[in-house]
């Protein structure tokens, strides 16, 4: 590992020993955080146990659905943007406001469009998510060479040798930042609809500890939302670091 990564983790180490510290010399109530060791002999406990399985389950096929949507749908989105430029001028005032709209307000019409269960926090998680591809999309089209271009229709490529061969590439970093994004934004949009909307998920589970002042479940079922989160964030990461020096190498 680099440098750059040993001083980052001394970081969250010293940070994670600070915190234990405090909590354990009783500078922090238990009732209101419990040191980080507990949250994750009690995150432990819960996965052992299996008594969050079916939640765990729940949340994360309401967050893939959401996030392979978002993705797919913001690509497309921004791909017809980009080839329309008149289209995307009147849409990108309302793309760079997007998450300034309060989304769980449309949550009663949700309800009326797709009925109860599921389907309404999907849709939350997707509203959450596909913004974020779609601007990316649209950076990383923009910021294809020219000379690329040029160079494909000097060779007579077609349409789609040239999206493969020049536009997918070199808009290909961009496009793993909207992935990760959308990885991120899909949990939280998910996981705060179940918390405010749902009887069932990761979200209903840390609201009902919540409410019922459990606070060593609330924080390790928190830790676990985290854990997750990073565990998908790193993986694509390391996707996208392999890609970029399988491409310098060639």
């Amino acid at each position: 590992m680099s440098r750059v990564t040993w001083v980052r983790l001394a970081v969250v180490a010293g940070a994670l020993a600070a915190l234990e510290a405090a909590c354990r010399s009783g500078l922090i109530s238990p009732h209101t955080l419990v040191p980080p060791s507990v949250m994750l002999a009690t995150a432990a406990k819960l996965l052992q146990s299996g008594e969050i399985t079916a939640d765990l389950l729940r949340t994360l096929r309401n967050v893939l659905a959401a996030f392979v949507t978002a993705v797919a749908g913001g690509f497309f989105i921004g791909v017809v943007l980009h080839a329309a430029p008149p289209l995307r001028r009147v849409a990108y005032p309302f793309l760079a406001s997007y998450y300034a709209i309060p989304v769980f307000a449309l949550y009663p019409a949700l309800i009326v469009v797709f009925g109860m269960g599921d389907l309404p926090i999907i849709v939350i998680g997707f509203l959450f998510a596909v913004v974020a591809m779609i601007i990316n999309t649209l950076d990383g089209l923009d910021r294809i060479p020219r000379v690329l271009l040029k160079t494909a229709r000097v060779m007579r490529m077609g349409p789609v040798a040239t999206a493969l061969r020049i536009k997918l590439p070199s808009a290909a970093p961009h496009l793993f930042t909207g992935t990760k994004l959308a990885v991120a934004y899909s949990f939280i949009g998910v996981i705060a609809a179940e918390f405010i909307l749902s009887g069932a998920g990761l979200g209903y589970a840390i609201s009902y500890a919540y409410n019922n002042f459990n606070t060593a479940r609330m924080y390790a079922l928190m830790l676990l939302v985290i854990t997750l989160v990073i565990a998908v964030n790193l993986a694509f990461y390391t996707w996208e670091q392999r890609l970029l020096r399988r491409r310098n190498l060639r």
